[in-house]
């Protein structure tokens, strides 16, 4: 096992640079959008349906992330003076409503256990980040982790416990507890794309072991044990599980999945190159595994 990293301190503007892709300061934030298609599973088989364009706007949109029913997602919308904040995008309706409104700026929203709120990254006014909660209609803000910062992203592990991307260098996984505020490094040289497994009380991430090598492992947030899963496809980190513990993950236009077990490798499930998208990033699993939301370039 790699040994952790003595802690490294950074201002925090940084970080804000990776929730958008690690761009340089002078760079304009590139469009991006959200697409929404339907999972079936066929003997076995995942089959993915035709994407729909669920934001369609000039501008960022990015980081999905379903609700309990798997009825609507939310997501970071950025404006045009370069904050953002979270909207609710509600299938059924086609409607996206606003849902925080304030000077800071929220990334990545995700549902917490209990399904009555939800967690953010945000951006405070001085720049620091930390891990906030929402009510689901965006009121009642309340700092989670005083102490812990900057954070650039973040996954969780059970009601507690979650594992966090750290700004260092390399990045850092930290596992933090809610319960008692504090946070401990586990891995060093992670990538961006940190995710709950179906399985609770562990979470995957990427592990860079170099520029060439990249593997998918998980991490338990009880004991820190971690454990390498599959090594990922070339310039592939962006990931995501299916409830039945599929492991879906991004490669350019392309989605592959691997079933642990199997003893198979990567399979090429859908290639979206014929409608344009190049370039897919987050992906999100509805709780039923019947839509995945993709973000792609516009």
């Amino acid at each position: 096992m790699k040994k952790p990293l003595a802690l490294c301190t950074h201002r925090a503007g940084p970080v804000f640079l990776l929730l958008l892709g690690f761009l340089p300061a002078q760079a304009q934030v590139p469009g991006t959008d959200i697409h929404l298609v339907s999972l079936f599973r066929t003997r076995g088989m995942i089959t993915i349906g035709q994407p729909k364009n669920v934001t369609n706007r000039s501008g960022y949109d990015n980081q999905p992330s379903f609700l309990p029913d798997g009825q609507a997602i939310l997501f970071t919308m950025m404006k045009e003076d370069g904050r953002t904040d979270i909207h609710r995008f509600d299938i059924p309706s086609g409607r996206t409503v606003q849902v925080t409104n304030t000077a800071e700026s929220e990334y990545s929203p995700g549902v917490m256990q209990g399904g009555k709120t939800f967690s953010v990254v945000r951006v405070e006014l001085d720049s620091v980040q930390r891990l906030w909660q929402f009510n689901l209609d965006g009121t009642n803000p309340k700092l989670l982790l005083r102490e812990v910062k900057p954070v650039g992203y973040y996954a969780w592990g059970n009601a507690n416990a979650l594992g966090l991307f750290i700004l260092a260098n390399p990045p850092e996984l930290h596992i933090a507890s809610t319960s008692t505020g504090h946070a401990q490094r586990a891995w060093k040289g992670i990538g961006r794309s940190i995710q709950s497994m179906p399985r609770r009380n562990t979470i995957s991430f990427i592990d860079r072991i170099s520029e060439h090598e990249m593997w998918v492992s998980q991490v338990d947030v009880r004991t820190m044990e971690v454990t390498p899963l599959i090594r990922a496809p070339h310039g592939s980190e962006f990931h995501a599980w299916t409830p039945d513990g599929t492991l879906l993950i991004a490669q350019g236009s392309k989605l592959l999945a691997w079933k642990p077990g199997s003893g198979e490798s990567w399979k090429e499930i859908a290639d979206f190159s014929a409608a344009g998208i190049r370039g897919i990033t987050r992906i999100a699993v509805s709780p039923r595994g019947d839509r995945l939301a993709f973000v792609a370039g516009e």
